[in-house]
């Protein structure tokens, strides 16, 4: 299937501070959280992904799409809860499908890799390894593959 053979919009769910949550009409399943501020703190970053678990259970959310584009400051511990406490959550609900779309920043690209093999080396038995978890240039990309 091609891009084009799907028209998709965006519903979307909740404007939260630095973020905004959307499904996607026409493809059930898929969440999208799109950053819309240079950064986003750890706290509001919790509430962000706190109100996708109440999508994941009452959606059936098995796809989650998070576009980073915006973002221009990379925060580890925000990372590391993601990877380890809430996708360790959200896999056991259902959540088996991450998608990442990062900014074009390549120092910003360095600084994911980085703190995801640090996490990845903490944490070898973390139910994350088990996700399918790609990154994508689009956001049609993310959503339809």
């Amino acid at each position: 299937m091609t891009t084009t053979a799907i028209k998709m919009k965006l519903i979307e769910t909740k404007q939260l501070k630095h973020a905004s949550v959307f499904l996607v009409d026409e493809v059930p399943g898929v969440a999208v959280v799109q950053a819309n501020s240079t950064y986003i703190p750890i706290e509001q970053f919790k509430e962000i992904f706190n109100y996708l678990r109440t999508l994941v259970t009452e959606r059936k959310i098995t796809k989650l799409v998070f576009d980073k584009r915006k973002l221009s400051v990379f925060h580890q511990p925000s990372m590391e809860w993601y990877f380890v406490s809430w996708k360790e959550e959200m896999f056991d609900l259902g959540l088996k499908s991450h998608r990442k779309i990062l900014p074009t920043d390549e120092v910003f690209r360095q600084s994911v890799k980085i703190g995801r093999d640090k996490i990845n080396k903490a944490y070898p038995n973390g139910k994350f390894h088990q996700m399918d978890i790609t990154y994508a240039e689009t956001l049609e990309d993310a959503i339809l593959h």
